[in-house]
């Protein structure tokens, strides 16, 4: 089973009435717009996994429901409805190395002065504000205690132990209660030896990566608002994580090319193949959880010169959108 989630294959798992699991697979076709689709490499349908691939796919269920059907989801106020101000957390403490465009830590409380280098905050703020989106920011664990009047918290590149004991139950209960949850970057650096948050960025970690390079990144599925309005490929430079464990149970969207995913390298992660992930999304415990690996170089939060900066701009708001309930969420390819 490990072998055909490398290979595509989607997996839904939904809780049942008496608390187990049920799971379908799926190979990959191509649908008539090109997109893989749910069903196996000649187009057929997929069909439900026997009891020993459920139990020995080394694949976690981090006992709570996950994957792309929305009988995972729960509508218990922590998501956007019609008429409501748009409002969002950026979530930017860390608590080990510290990326570029991330800049200096923010001084504690809600809304600090942003200094000239913390690029990402400013231009994630500024991208939302674009939108109506109202915006706080804090890397303060005394002012992430009330999730509940925003529709989607960002962790943008917070990594390592970025949360106590206190703030692990806040976003717990958060994303329960139908919150939205959108993971950048070094977001997967975040929390490794948290199962539930593993759970949440779709039962992945980071592992490691190459140096930042130029690569070409894969529309795997345009039916999604998060990638309707990209080409089949486009180029991009980024530092191209390998994850262990890799995502499951996901609708992914975007992959790159197997010539930058490092596949057959010496020494490390050999890289994924031709199968390499770079954002998804699925629902998870109640709540919705769009993810994305890209986002390392400086220039793709400025105006500076940098491929694909414009698609992934649009890529990162509209699965933002699609987090909160402005818009819908993790479309599929069935």
């Amino acid at each position: 089973m490990k072998s055909l989630l490398r290979s595509g294959v989607a997996l839904v798992a939904a809780a049942t009435l008496g608390g187990g699991i049920v799971l379908t697979a799926a190979g990959i076709g191509t649908d008539r717009d090109g997109d893989r689709g749910w069903g196996d490499r000649n187009g057929n349908s997929g069909r439900p996994a026997t009891a020993s691939q459920i139990y020995q796919d080394e694949i976690k269920d981090y006992g709570v429901c996950r994957g792309t059907d929305p009988v995972c989801y729960n509508n218990w106020g922590n998501g956007w409805v019609e008429g409501e101000a748009k409002r969002i957390l950026i979530w930017s403490r860390t608590a080990g190395p510290r990326h570029a465009h991330l800049g200096t830590p923010l001084a504690p409380g809600l809304n600090p002065p942003l200094n000239a280098d913390n690029i990402a905050q400013a231009g994630l703020k500024a991208w939302a504000e674009e939108r109506g989106i109202a915006v706080d920011y804090t890397e303060d664990l005394a002012s992430f205690s009330r999730l509940s009047q925003y529709q989607a918290v960002v962790f943008l590149s917070s990594n390592r132990d970025t949360l106590d004991d206190t703030a692990q139950t806040t976003l717990m209960q958060y994303v329960r209660g139908g919150g939205g949850f959108v993971g950048i970057h070094n977001a997967f650096g975040a929390e490794y030896h948290w199962p539930w948050y593993e759970g949440l960025l779709g039962g992945a970690n980071f592992y490691d990566h190459a140096p930042n390079r130029p690569g070409t990144v894969e529309t795997i599925n345009r039916r999604d608002v998060s990638t309707s309005f990209m080409p089949r490929t486009w180029a991009f430079t980024d530092e191209w994580y390998n994850l262990v464990p890799y995502p499951s149970y996901v609708n992914v969207l975007l992959e790159v090319d197997e010539k930058t995913s490092l596949n057959g390298r010496a020494t490390g992660h050999p890289g994924h193949g031709k199968e390499h992930a770079v954002s998804w999304c699925h629902y998870y415990d109640g709540g919705k959880s769009w993810l994305t690996t890209l986002g390392h170089d400086p220039a793709a939060w400025t105006d500076a010169s940098l491929a694909g900066d414009d698609l992934f701009k649009q890529h990162v708001m509209e699965g933002l959108e699609s987090a909160m309930g402005i818009k819908q969420f993790c479309t599929t390819t069935r």
